[in-house]
């Protein structure tokens, strides 16, 4: 449990580095062929769901969380090697299927992780039922 929790803070703190990245440098709109505007939306998106992660993950049942980061991750691979191919075929759209993928999938990661159901809450004792306790044997003597 704990490393699955690790790994959603880093896979968090991955995210908001590269929202970062994104939304600061003008470097990756002229890398990717989009327009810089594109990227600052993008980075925003991503920073966004790095920061709900961090924060919320922990909070967030662990299944859930873990199922989030797969299919995002799942996404991530199928737009980036479409964005590939569509740049090898001479498109330059690929940057473009790449960024709209980051942007929506990061949001929509986002609302659903806080829609995640909570993790379950550590017992306490006032939880605990209370067993009533058999007469002792001993009730009925006083004590001289």
């Amino acid at each position: 449990m704990a490393s699955k929790l690790a790994g959603a803070i880093s896979d968090g703190a991955f995210k908001v580095l590269l929202g970062a990245a994104l939304a600061v440098s003008p470097a990756f709109g002229s890398l990717f062929g989009v327009p810089a505007w594109l990227m600052v939306v993008t980075g925003s998106a991503v920073l966004i769901s790095g920061t709900v992660e961090i924060v919320y993950g922990p909070r967030r049942s662990m299944a859930a969380c873990v199922r989030l980061m797969f299919v995002y991750d799942i996404g991530w691979t199928v737009a980036t090697a479409v964005a590939l191919g569509v740049a090898w075929l001479g498109s330059t759209a690929g940057g473009e299927i790449w960024a709209g993928y980051q942007a929506v999938a990061s949001l929509a990661f986002a609302v659903l992780l806080l829609r995640a159901p909570a993790s379950a809450a550590p017992a306490t004792p006032s939880a605990t039922p209370v067993q009533p306790s058999t007469p002792d044997a001993t009730a009925g003597e006083h004590a001289p």
